[in-house]
């Protein structure tokens, strides 16, 4: 079971919400190339499926809860608009906290 860290202790920056990227397509040999402006639509491994299991390693990685309406082609363009998506996820939280 998955120990639940407080909201406080946790930042979206880049190099963490791509480090949940690489790991959950496997793409570690590639991690490199994926920058903050790289179009995730490029990467082929991130299909349908691997989008769900992304959106489970992210609400688990940063304690978001991220809703049907959240999975839009906006947010996973890139690494940084999924930054963001993170970022803003994480500071509502804090706010209702």
């Amino acid at each position: 079971m998955t120990e639940s860290i407080p909201t406080a202790e946790i930042s979206a920056d880049f190099v963490s919400v791509r480090a949940a990227v690489v790991e959950t397509l496997g793409i570690e040999d590639r991690a490199e190339t994926i920058d903050a402006t790289t179009p995730l639509s490029t990467v082929p491994e991130l299909d349908s499926l691997a989008v769900l299991e992304l959106v489970v390693e992210l609400e688990q990685r940063f304690g978001i809860v991220v809703e049907d309406d959240d999975i839009t082609a906006e947010v996973f363009e890139t690494v940084a608009s999924l930054t963001s998506f993170v970022a803003g996820k994480l500071e509502s939280a804090e706010s209702v906290s």
